[in-house]
């Protein structure tokens, strides 16, 4: 098993240094001028003045050679300073981490646990009622998108029904209660997982139902073991596999997710700053929380696979 995560994780750095290039490029050949967005209309600053500015924060060098110190710095834990607030761009993304880890985790949690047992449900069930009518309903998940529910969410249980909160991790500026930030949490959380839940529930569906029809399956009935067992000790076991790599797969889209989540719920979090730092031109956050991103669907790539090989020793070799 060793190994095997060694090799992993060797395939991965290599990946995350290409993402890092191609993101540094984009990020710092996309229109707009941080430095411009720095100051205030009211100032009056000439061409000079700006290009001293942009000395100052090492904009005058070659993309590559900023690309080079940037990764230099890097390495040892050091992403630049904010242009817009001056402080270090890990705390800027430490501060809002946390929020955001805690939304996805949640929404993970929700998709993956009610997705799968609604698709195992409709496995058992298949044609009925129950069968269509979750079918339907993961379809409809599937295809409208993250933000229109959100906007349906927001007015019928904040608006009208007044059920849970609207918007923030709590109510007040105070310390944050866990049961008042526990309803806060419910409904961008239930809107983050809507997607992946529906998409789990149909490949739970499909993969119970081609196990259910495998000779393990009819051989663990006859020799006469309780339905529970044959269900989740056999039948389910051997569906998991392709269940792993649909989350896993889905993890970029749940961060993509999270983002829009964030900016409609304001949700202190990183979707939230990123947007702030795209509206500021903040280079170097923007990096920061791009380079935090795809190293985060990384580890839950390498997760995967962990578990992957976990349930199929095969996998290793």
């Amino acid at each position: 098993m060793g190994r095997y995560i060694f090799r992993r994780v060797a395939v991965a750095i290599p990946l995350l240094i290409a993402i890092s290039v191609i993101t540094f490029t984009f990020i710092n050949v996309a229109p707009g001028d941080p430095v411009t967005a720095m100051i205030s209309p009211e100032d009056q600053l000439n061409e000079r003045d700006l290009e001293h500015m942009r000395a100052a924060l090492g904009l005058d060098k070659p993309l590559p050679v900023r690309y080079v110190l940037w990764l230099q710095q890097a390495v040892q834990g050091n992403f630049g300073y904010s242009y817009a607030t001056g402080q270090p761009v890990l705390t800027r993304i430490g501060v809002r981490m946390g929020p955001t880890l805690e939304l996805m985790g949640v929404a993970l949690l929700i998709s993956t646990t009610t997705g799968v047992l609604f698709g195992v449900f409709a496995a058992l069930r298949v044609y009925s009622f129950w069968d269509y009518f979750l079918s339907v309903v993961s379809l409809f998940g599937l295809s409208i998108p993250g933000f229109f529910f959100a906007l349906v969410a927001l007015y019928i249980f904040a608006a009208r029904l007044k059920i849970v909160p609207a918007f923030g991790m709590a109510t007040g500026t105070g310390p944050i209660e866990p049961l008042d930030h526990l309803h806060h949490l419910i409904l961008p959380a239930t809107v983050l997982s809507l997607e992946l839940m529906a998409s789990l529930t149909r490949y739970a569906r499909s993969a119970m139902l081609e196990v259910l029809k495998a000779d393990f399956v009819t051989t663990a009935r006859a020799k006469g073991l309780s339905e529970s067992v044959v269900i989740w000790g056999h039948a389910f076991r051997a569906a998991v596999l392709p269940l792993i790599t649909i989350v896993s797969l889905r993890m970029p889209l749940l961060v993509g997710g999270a983002i829009i989540i964030e900016t409609m719920f304001q949700w202190p979090g990183i979707g939230l700053l990123s947007i702030q730092a795209i509206q500021q031109r903040d280079y170097p956050v923007l990096m920061g929380l791009t380079f935090m991103v795809a190293a985060l669907v990384l580890v839950s790539n390498l997760v995967a696979d962990v578990l992957y090989a976990l349930a199929d020793p095969r996998i290793r070799v």
